[in-house]
């Protein structure tokens, strides 16, 4: 299913804020990780409806991304 594109455009930024927070990132930082995520391929596609998840589990799901990306 497809999300209204507006209403991704604000999920997207709370997402980021959550997780920049979380990551102690700037918010530059969080925002060009999250543009190359997948979390970010999978919400935009519609993946599993991932875009109703709540903020927290996608900020969480990106921290996991990051720290898996960041370990190697």
């Amino acid at each position: 299913m497809r999300a209204n594109p507006i209403l991704l455009q604000k999920k997207y930024s709370r997402v980021i804020e959550c997780f920049a927070q979380g990551q102690g990132l700037s918010l530059d930082a969080a925002l060009a990780f999250f543009y190359r995520s997948e979390v970010y391929r999978l919400v935009r596609d519609g993946v599993s409806d991932m875009h109703c998840m709540s903020d927290a589990y996608l900020a969480e799901e990106l921290e996991l991304e990051y720290k898996e990306r960041w370990r190697d």
